[in-house]
């Protein structure tokens, strides 16, 4: 434990955080002088933000300590407490320190060296042991239903040994002879992963207009991530538009974004986030043009070189959803996004990074769900030609079906190169079919399909 009398020392406050990344978990107590007086200090509206910024700024590794505010005798100090790394050195200002007693020390290149030696098996945060969480917080049944989707999508053969299973996956793990549930077992197999691990809820609300002033609709999922996913799905389906087009003589629903699309950015946002940032959670809004997915934890590169690139910052999460199909080959998410929107007939996503997040934006149409129908598919047409009609009656069938198209008897001709007595016969055996309407008189007469 260390004291520090005021927020002003600042610089010693970050060689605290960097000694006990460096040497063992410690508390760092400010507001408080040597011998223990409670001096406080005072707290703005972003001293808390402003501090936690400071110290991620100024290390490397990143540290996202946990900081709080208590009060004592009436006055306010703040706790910061420190995790030990499993990746050293951890670095303040280009120095690394260690813990020595009560003091901390500047370690010497000799020192770094052999430090980074010892510490140089890479251990990721998803396959960490999650403090307090016991064997009977893990729910066996949805690691059984995580198993035979796995074997479902892979042909990975369900095992006898869950348990042993669930070790093999990274959902628990052997520690001085006993199993242990980490962050990874909790989020996709525990029965109430935020009871452990609050900030690993969604956010998800609908706004009305295009700002964040007005809610229609807003929830808090709080589950396990294959859950999650369906669950924000619904969420999504239920607070935006869907158009309804007329193909094949049946009705069918054009959604007024790709689902696929919005699902595989919030995988790409729970498998890539920075779980050390315990202050956010994954939020997704929805407004009246756009849908806006922010993720705490900014990627290792510039945006622009983003697409294709391969990072993962929690590599067990993105192996578990590789299993079950949610995730493709790593980096290729984006591209999948642009081209499922592409593809859905509005603009590409735009990705963004501010301060601590990443963020993704989907723009809806501007105005009218666009026609996103195929042509009538080959078969149809087989069938078509089955009750009499020829290819001009059937490409007319489909201008006027997929493209909305007015049909005159003067269009037909046009279009076809033919009489005004062979137009006037093909549409009226369209017509006489119960495939088409007419509609108005004389010369604007048209046709449309029922």
């Amino acid at each position: 434990m260390e004291f520090k009398k005021s927020l002003s020392l600042k610089n010693e406050i970050g060689e605290g955080v960097s000694a006990f990344s460096n040497t063992c978990s410690g508390i760092i107590l400010i507001g408080v002088g040597d011998k223990k007086e409670i001096n406080g200090v005072q707290i703005g509206k972003k001293t808390i933000e402003g501090l936690a910024n400071y110290i991620k700024q100024n290390t490397d590794n990143n540290v996202y300590p946990d900081i709080s505010v208590k009060k004592v005798d009436e006055k306010d100090i703040i706790i910061i407490k420190v995790n030990e790394f499993d990746e050293k050195p951890v670095f303040f200002r280009g120095k690394a320190y260690k813990r020595v007693g009560k003091s901390n020390h500047k370690l010497s290149a000799s020192e770094i060296r052999k430090l980074a030696k010892e510490s140089g098996k890479k251990v990721y945060w998803d396959e960490e042991v999650c403090n307090g969480a016991k064997l009977e917080d893990i729910d066996m049944n949805k690691v059984k239903g995580f198993l035979e989707k796995r074997s479902k999508f892979s042909g990975v053969a369900i095992p006898s040994d869950v348990k042993k299973t669930l070790e093999t996956i990274r959902g628990i793990k052997k520690i001085d002879g006993k199993l242990r549930v980490t962050n990874l077992g909790l989020l996709f197999f525990g029965k109430n992963p935020q009871k452990f691990i609050a900030h690993s809820e969604i956010k998800v609300a609908r706004f009305k207009g295009t700002d964040m002033v007005e809610f229609i609709d807003e929830a808090r999922i709080k589950t396990t991530f294959l859950e999650a996913l369906d669950d924000v799905e619904k969420f999504v389906k239920k607070n935006t538009r869907k158009a309804m087009k007329i193909v094949e003589f049946k009705r069918v629903d054009i959604p007024e974004y790709p689902y696929e699309a919005i699902r595989e950015a919030l995988v790409n946002a729970l498998a890539h986030r920075d779980y050390f940032f315990t202050g956010s959670t994954i939020r997704v809004l929805i407004f009246d043009d756009r849908i806006e997915i922010d993720n705490p934890g900014i990627p290792p590169f510039p945006i622009k070189e983003i697409e294709g690139k391969h990072f993962a910052r929690n590599e067990y999460i993105c192996r578990r959803f590789h299993d079950v199909g949610e995730m493709e080959e790593y980096g290729t998410g984006i591209t999948k996004m642009k081209k499922l929107m592409r593809k859905h007939g509005l603009k590409e996503p735009v990705f963004d990074k501010s301060a601590n997040f990443f963020k993704a934006t989907f723009y809806g149409p501007k105005e009218k769900i666009l026609d996103l129908v195929p042509s009538i598919p080959k078969e149809r047409m087989t069938n078509l030609k089955e009750l009499g009609l020829n290819e001009r009656q059937i490409e007319a069938l489909r201008l006027m079906v997929n493209e909305g198209k007015k049909m005159t008897n003067k269009e037909y001709c046009r279009l076809f190169n033919v009489s005004r007595q062979t137009a006037t016969r093909d549409l009226l055996d369209i017509f006489n079919k119960k495939m088409i309407s007419k509609k108005g008189k004389g010369r604007g007469a048209y046709y449309e399909p029922k």
